[in-house]
């Protein structure tokens, strides 16, 4: 038996994100080995609340929050019967989903998009255009 394909889902709890689950458990559904690795990228504190929080507290809000993002889709995962890995990053999101795709030797990441137009996509920037731009490995794009 063929090692398990691990991908990676990177997921904010929004309905794009539920979605790129739903697709790789598809794939499970027909048979691929896959492992599931479901991340959440934090946004780092900065300035003055950087300075007058401590460093415990900051790791534990993010832990925390990163959880809560990760909790529906970790649902979808464990009902469809698999036991999801799971991780919160904290940085910018394109450079962090990439780098945990290295850090992690994932075969193929899947991740949501919100829809963008072109244009909102150029305006407002785009972690999947990062993604897709940075990353050595397949990515699958689900609006």
């Amino acid at each position: 038996m063929s090692a398990a394909l691990r991908i990676l889902i990177p997921t904010d709890g929004s309905a794009p994100a539920l979605r790129a689950a739903q697709h790789v458990l598809d794939l499970a559904a027909r048979g691929l080995s896959l492992e599931v690795h479901l991340l959440n990228v934090q946004s780092a504190v900065r300035g003055l609340a950087a300075s007058l929080v401590r460093h415990e507290d900051i790791e534990g809000y993010h832990r925390d929050e990163g959880m809560k993002a990760l909790d529906g889709a970790r649902r979808l995962v464990e009902a469809a019967g698999l036991t999801p890995h799971l991780h919160v990053g904290v940085g910018d999101p394109g450079e962090t989903v990439v780098a945990f795709a290295q850090r992690l030797h994932c075969d193929h990441i899947v991740m949501g998009t919100r829809g963008h137009g072109a244009m909102a996509g150029l305006l407002l920037g785009s972690v999947a255009r990062a993604v897709v731009g940075e990353a050595t490995v397949p990515v699958t794009l689900l609006r």
